[in-house]
């Protein structure tokens, strides 16, 4: 396991690399090694590797704790939706997402993301994303996942954009149907 882990981090620090100008940094690869530690800790952890000659992509996270307490932190109220996502043990965060660019593949990360959803009879994707880093938001968002609001740690100084991908047929979290609720936010409301 030490062996991928430490392939993984170049994974992440190739496919990070920051654009001359950009005032964003991304996080060092010291960062990932111990928030990708945690993570594997959490219950239900799960990983997708794509390999070729090398590792050319990954993705991983973990089942929403039904009782909410993933969501504490998002500033304003939880969409009914997800909510209700979230209570039912049908919702995934990834911790995540990473790969290199290629040429014969350019959907390997959304099947990537698709897979572990798919294996965890998950109905929607959530993923937290700096605020400051742009071209990741960007990404993401050309790709279906739209940005439902603002996330705060209580600990930490960084704002991140939650967002969210809802799977299919599977869900009745079609972006028309991410509807607020009423009351204090997280799951169950107030």
């Amino acid at each position: 396991m030490e062996d991928l882990c430490e392939d993984l981090a170049d994974l992440c620090v190739e496919s990070r690399v920051t654009a001359p100008g950009d005032a964003y940094r991304r996080p060092s690869r010291q960062n990932f090694m111990d928030r990708f530690t945690t993570d594997m800790r959490r219950p239900g952890f799960a990983m997708v590797i794509a390999e070729m000659d090398r590792v050319m992509g990954r993705a991983f996270g973990f089942p929403v704790p039904g009782d909410g307490s993933w969501w504490v932190g998002f500033d304003g109220t939880l969409p009914r939706s997800i909510d209700q996502l979230t209570l039912s043990g049908r919702a995934f965060a990834f911790g995540n997402i990473f790969v290199r660019s290629h040429p014969q593949d350019r959907d390997l990360a959304l099947r990537s993301q698709e897979r572990l959803l798919t294996e965890h009879q998950a109905s929607l994707g959530a993923t937290l994303v700096d605020q400051a880093d742009r071209v990741t938001l960007a990404a993401l968002r050309s790709r279906g996942w739209p940005d439902i609001g603002v996330f705060r740690r209580p600990a930490g100084p960084t704002t991140f954009r939650v967002l969210v991908l809802p799977v299919g047929e599977r869900t009745a979290a079609r972006l028309e149907d991410l509807v607020t609720m009423p009351g204090g936010g997280g799951p169950g409301g107030p």
